[in-house]
């Protein structure tokens, strides 16, 4: 059989300037939403739509598609279409402070309800001072203080008389009012009292019980008298307050009619402020020793009992359009879901509720919330507390604190209603994770917006590409591309993608490769983006990357590395490998080899045995022992034991690519035919002898390419790789000229038997009648094979003699027989 080399046009699907639509970037128009994505774009447009609960979204997707800033554009057009979402504030709950009130206004309105509140303070602070220091107000006060003086004193004045009747008279003290025996008009003491004879002293005992008797009335005609005097004084100064504010309040409720949970507010100011007007009289604080830091202490006092009549805004939608689009890039517990702040006063840390922030949670409430689910996941509290947000269907700012078991007490604030799409934004193994982990989350999120990592490549969407980069040009300011780096940029989005028919979303990569290319085209001074810029850019990101990739190089050159690029092995293979940098990938060749012996071990993975080798790596070496015993086994068991190995390889093997280079290097080694040591083999291998396809076969013909150019390029050294790998080749311009010329060389294969014959230049050979043909790689493999089937069976016999039998006869029984084998 024979297999062609490919063209140099099979190796690089190469975009004409002339099918991009434009002469320059410029004539074209925006893009339109979501380049490509249709599947993810329906699910997101179900998931805004679907009004019943859990019906939020997870967005899925290689990282580096532009997930999170395409879904951001995308909910931002439909927020445009909704309503805007009410204000929400914190006011005062004068029942219970640690309980604070959750009032929800108009959008807008949350502003100028606490601007209203904050002019209603102030004239207020300015009336009432002055209402209860006029002196209408002094002068009814005094009439009434007079009075009460003077019915005070004729209630003493009548106890006093009636007390000098009964032999008494009667005193005011601090502990209140006390009688005193009066003998021969003179007040007496205790002491005196008792030296009175027993006769007297009865007599006055006696007019005691009546006296006291007395006391007890006057005590509670007096008692009676203070309180109608202290409820006169607070009638007077309601009255006089009601009047001062009343006009205030009026107008105040009259801009909120319609809101009854805010008028109920207003009423309990009001009734507060009446309540405790003396916080509005100047002095009523005694002033002591200043704070250094805070002012007077009255002055601080005072501030802190005007605190309770603020408004504190935890929603303001004023400057909204439309429902509001909220991406989290940091979401603590504390951005997400709100926290209680502390201050210190005198030495302690306090708090109320104008301490109370809202999160990014209470922000997107009535839109739509975006959040990296990775982000999420890496701070304590988070994805629970949202979680909890979602089933509740409620916000409730708490003090992590208590969340954490601390007993400080703290205010609970009233729970807001909930009512958001939540978009998380992260890859597919943390979605499956999730679902597979976490019995909540299938029932939270239940839509997925699958992210393709790759559109289709055909004019439409190689015009939408153009249509991208116009946009970006127009929005960061950069100069405009001509056709031909148009051209290279469709191209480089084919080799993102590793497949011709394709083109990449990684839409972050295709934007930094136009910045880059740009800040070349300032440095020549063009006005336009040229393809030589493009060029130009993408081989600087290359040299900044690749200095392993070229000391690996000068290590293979000089000799550190052993790599063969000419001349032919017995067992010997070039296979290839990609390193992964992270943001470089390169070739690179490995020396495969394969060593033969009598025994029943099979094939031995020496990368495996030394726990080097993967769990693919090892399932592709088992693969490889069921090809031969498919192919070789059917008429006798396999006696050998055949040990593989990555020559100089230090580190992890992992992956299924060299499965086929392997093989070969076995089917070399069974059969003694040498293979060519300047070409090398890429590709896995299932048990039927098909070579399968790869990933990085550009990375590893480019890296094969470069080794061979450091070992000094003959012309005839060339890379085997998947026939099914053909449809992915996007190398680079200096392989594809290489292989033009017929320095370099590249052949697809399908099957094991096609590759081998490439490698030896011998026919791979065909079972007839039970046998393959002579002098091919089968025969001779499986001669070598029988041969070594014969041997073993020749030496299992003779140790199992060893015991019943002597030396000589041991030594005949091992001798090959004499006669013809059938």
């Amino acid at each position: 059989m024979i297999v062609a080399e490919l063209p140099p046009e099979k190796l690089r699907l190469v975009c004409p300037p002339d099918k991009v639509g434009c002469e320059t970037s410029a004539e074209l128009g925006p893009v339109e939403g979501i380049i490509g994505q249709d599947r993810a774009l329906k699910a997101l447009k179900f998931g805004m739509e679907m009004k019943g609960k859990g019906f939020n979204v997870y967005a899925a997707g290689p990282p580096i598609t532009g997930k999170r800033p395409a879904t951001r554009s995308f909910l931002e057009r439909i927020a445009k279409t909704k309503p805007v979402p009410s204000d929400w504030v914190y006011v005062n709950n004068f029942q219970n402070p640690y309980e604070p009130t959750a009032l929800m206004l108009p959008p807008g309105k949350a502003r100028v309800f606490q601007k209203d509140m904050k002019n209603f303070m102030e004239q207020a602070k300015r009336v009432i001072p002055s209402t209860l220091q006029s002196d209408e107000f002094v002068s009814r006060t005094n009439n009434i203080t007079k009075k009460a003086v003077a019915d005070r004193n004729k209630i003493l004045n009548d106890l006093n008389k009636q007390a000098e009747t009964l032999g008494y008279t009667v005193r005011m003290t601090q502990l209140g009012i006390s009688i005193i025996p009066v003998v021969d008009g003179k007040p007496v003491s205790q002491e005196d009292f008792d030296s009175l004879p027993p006769r007297v002293k009865k007599k006055y005992e006696q007019n005691r019980d009546l006296m006291r008797a007395a006391l007890d009335k006057s005590g509670k005609e007096i008692n009676d008298l203070d309180a109608k005097t202290v409820e006169e004084l607070k009638k007077l100064r309601d009255e006089s307050v009601h009047y001062a504010i009343g006009g205030l309040i009026d107008s105040l409720t009259s801009r909120y009619e319609g809101l009854p949970k805010v008028l109920q507010h207003l009423t309990e100011v009001k009734d507060d402020i009446l309540d405790k007007a003396e916080v509005f009289t100047p002095g009523e604080v005694e002033e002591k020793p200043s704070d250094s830091q805070s002012g007077p202490l009255e002055a601080k006092v005072s501030e802190q009992a005007f605190r309770r009549y603020d408004v504190n805004v935890i929603v303001d939608n004023s400057d909204l359009k439309g429902a509001p689009v909220i991406a989290e890039d940091n979401p603590t517990a504390t951005n997400l879901l709100g926290r209680i702040e502390y201050e210190s006063k005198f030495g302690a840390l306090v708090t109320d509720f104008t301490l109370v922030k809202g999160g990014s949670l209470h922000r997107a409430n009535g839109g739509f919330l975006v959040v990296g689910i990775d982000e999420l996941l890496k701070n304590q509290f988070s994805y629970d507390g949202l979680k909890r947000a979602l089933q509740s269907g409620s916000l409730q700012v708490e003090d992590i604190g208590q969340r954490l078991g601390a007993s400080t007490k703290s205010p609970v604030p009233q729970p807001i209603p909930l009512n958001v799409k939540v978009i998380l934004v992260g890859d597919h193994a943390t979605y499956q994770a999730l679902y597979q982990l976490d019995p909540d989350f299938p029932i939270l999120f239940k839509v997925k917006a699958h992210f393709d990592d790759s559109i289709e490549r055909n004019e439409n969407n190689q015009k939408t590409y153009g249509s991208f980069v116009h946009s970006l040009c127009e929005r960061e300011g950069l100069g405009h591309l001509e056709a031909s780096a148009l051209a290279r940029v469709v191209e480089y989005g084919s080799r993102l993608a590793e497949d011709q028919t394709k083109l990449s979303t990684r839409f972050p990569q295709i934007a930094d490769l136009i910045r880059e290319s740009n800040f070349y085209a300032s440095q020549d001074g063009s006005k336009l983006i040229k393809e030589a810029h493009i060029k130009r850019a993408l081989d600087e990101k290359v040299y900044r990357s690749n200095l392993l990739d070229e000391k690996v190089k000068e290590m293979i050159q000089r000799g550190i590395i052993l790599i063969d690029t000419s001349g032919s092995k017995v067992g010997q293979v070039n296979g290839l490998s990609v390193i992964s940098l992270g943001d470089f990938d390169f070739g690179q060749p490995s020396r495969i080899t394969a060593s033969l012996g009598l025994g029943r071990r099979g094939i031995v993975d020496i990368e495996r045995e030394s726990k080097l080798g993967g769990q693919i790596h090892t399932k592709g070496v088992l693969i490889i022992s069921g090809y031969l015993e498919n192919k070789y086994a059917r008429d006798k068991p396999l006696s050998l034991s055949c040990r593989l190995v990555f020559e100089q390889s230090y580190g992890g093997v992992d992956g299924d690519s060299a499965s086929s280079t392997e093989l070969y290097a076995i089917l070399s080694a069974l059969s003694e035919l040498p293979i060519k040591q300047n070409l090398a083999v890429t590709g896995s291998v299932n048990q039927e002898g098909e070579v399968q396809a790869i990933g990085g076969v550009n990375e590893k013909i480019e890296g094969f390419y470069q080794t061979c150019k450091v070992k000094g390029l003959k012309g005839d050294e060339g890379v085997i790789i998947p026939k099914s790998n053909i449809q992915h080749l996007m190398l680079n311009e200096e392989v594809v000229e290489a292989v033009k010329k017929g320095r370099f060389h590249i052949y697809p294969v399908g099957t094991i038997d096609e590759g081998i014959e490439v490698l030896t230049g011998v026919k791979a050979g065909h079972l007839k009648n039970g046998t393959y043909e002579p002098g091919s790689v089968h025969y001779m493999v499986n001669k070598r094979l029988g041969e070594m089937t014969k041997t073993m069976a020749r030496i299992t016999e003779a140790s199992r003699f060893a015991d019943r039998a002597g030396p000589s006869e041991i030594g005949a029984l091992a001798q090959p027989s004499s006669k013809p084998e059938p």
